[in-house]
């Protein structure tokens, strides 16, 4: 078992323990009839290609049924993310309704994203209280823009990300409980990624999600990040967060081999596709000011068979 070694980590290990203690009984009746499900399915595979290629590509790993349950997962998350994201000033009423429509195992006929996602819900018995937690923590982006130790951020990481894969796992099929500390630092480790990916558009939106106690170890400011200061300080800082965000996967990773086997390959390669953003922030000096990190199509389709290699040694 993974050895929770901060106090960050045991405080999201018990976020994701009262998930599993608040456990809500599925709805088995269908959301809706079969044509209709099957639109709406396609719905959440057109939005996941279309938003995220690593996750598209990752989640095309799995079989037919997991794959279009974790692509209805991508378009819920993608959903709360856009009303709170491009609602200024309106997204906490649009949150709400959303929240009923999300949770509810019989959302309104028109509502794809939320016909799918309650189907998923009930066929792989995700408990309701991620979701909750997943919502909460994208909400967090309404009150509050800034974090002052890495500990906060954690928090919110778990909200916006640990969720995800915890409601994957359900999905995808695990041994028992002690995969969760696993995931939580996987999801942890993602989120960070996009952080550092996503400094600048972050900035343009009001936010920064940059521990400020650590910028501030490194002699840097707010005045930095707005001027996109590409300094010694700035890379220095960098090597910190990325090497830190690298031992998170490094730590999560036994965690894959607690998966279902079917299931180990596609979250072996979305964990990989991820890192290697922070291979391109580096190969870029640093610079997530004037350009946005990532890795081509062809630099993940290359990857693919080191990954299934690695997958299959982690059981």
């Amino acid at each position: 078992m993974t050895v929770l070694n901060n106090a960050w980590e045991h405080t999201l290990f018990h976020l994701a323990q009262d998930a599993w203690q608040v456990m809500h009984p599925a709805q088995r009746q269908p959301a809706a009839d079969a044509a209709l499900l099957e639109q709406a399915y396609a719905h959440c595979e057109a939005m996941t290609a279309e938003h995220s290629r690593s996750f598209y590509i990752a989640s095309g790993l799995l079989g037919p049924e997991q794959r279009r349950a974790v692509r209805a997962l991508y378009a819920f998350c993608r959903t709360t993310d856009d009303i709170v994201d491009d609602n200024p000033g309106q997204a906490n009423p649009l949150l709400q309704t959303w929240r009923e429509r999300a949770l509810s195992w019989h959302p309104p006929r028109h509502d794809l994203v939320a016909l799918a996602w309650a189907d998923a819900r009930a066929n792989y018995t995700i408990p309701q209280r991620y979701a909750e937690q997943l919502i909460d923590g994208v909400a967090r982006d309404m009150v509050q823009q800034r974090y002052e130790t890495f500990e906060d951020l954690a928090t919110y990481c778990y909200g916006v990300a640990s969720t995800v894969g915890l409601m994957s796992m359900h999905i995808i099929g695990f041994e028992d409980d002690l995969a969760v500390p696993y995931a939580i630092k996987l999801g942890v480790a993602l989120q960070m990624t996009n952080i550092l990916r996503d400094v600048a558009e972050d900035w343009e939106r009001g936010r920064l999600y940059l521990p400020l106690d650590e910028l501030g170890e490194y002699g840097l400011t707010e005045a930095d990040i707005a001027a996109g200061q590409l300094d010694d300080r700035w890379r220095a800082f960098m090597r910190f967060q990325i090497e830190r965000t690298r031992e998170l996967y490094a730590e999560a990773w036994p965690g894959i081999g607690m998966l279902a086997k079917q299931g180990r390959f596609s979250i072996a390669a979305a964990a990989a596709f991820y890192r290697g953003i922070l291979d391109d922030i580096e190969k870029h000096d640093y610079d997530v000011f004037s350009r946005r990190a990532h890795v081509s199509k062809w630099g993940k389709l290359r990857r693919l068979p080191g990954i299934w290699w690695g997958s299959r040694r982690t059981g």
